[in-house]
């Protein structure tokens, strides 16, 4: 699944900023030290927004498109922030052969969502995940970590309901 980068406003503090500098520094001339920066970047802001991959760019002079490449490439990095209420679809084996993709497929409709973006108002965001460890009661979606398993598409107009404000 390609990861699209969804409009929001960036929200990023000078703070923020200045850790992220710090970190990059400590590593200056530690071979194969990109990954382990965006981690650490991802783990400030919560998502690699494209600013802040410019901040990388401009500290570590690689190429913008290198370090968008590896955030595209990579599932563990987030072009987007979560929403309000973050869904994420479990897609493991055991989940999609019991129809995850319908449950994607119908929460995206439901919410008019694409997977991986967040609403413009910053409410909804959907992702689908690899397995989260709970084989047993495939099909399986979370929202902000709540679980809810066995699930078929009819019942997730019921169970958005209740993360309507």
């Amino acid at each position: 699944m390609k990861k699209s980068l969804t409009t929001v406003t960036f929200c990023g503090t000078p703070e923020q900023e200045a850790k992220l500098v710090e970190i990059i520094a400590g590593y200056k001339d530690v071979p194969g030290s990109m990954m382990p920066i965006m981690q650490e970047a991802q783990s400030i802001y919560g998502y690699l927004p494209i600013e802040v991959m410019q901040i990388i760019a401009r500290e570590t002079g690689a190429p913008l498109e290198e370090i968008y490449g590896i955030a595209t490439f990579y599932a563990q990095f987030k072009l987007n922030p979560n929403g309000k209420y973050a869904i994420a679809v479990c897609l493991g084996t055991a989940c999609y052969v019991k129809g995850a993709g319908a449950l994607v497929d119908k929460i995206s409709q439901e919410l008019n969502l694409p997977v991986d973006s967040t609403t413009p108002d910053g409410k909804y965001s959907l992702e689908a995940t690899r397995c989260i460890g709970a084989c047993g009661l495939a099909p399986v979606m979370t929202v902000n970590g709540d679980v809810y398993g066995r699930l078929v598409p009819e019942q997730i107009p019921g169970i958005l309901a209740k993360y309507k404000d």
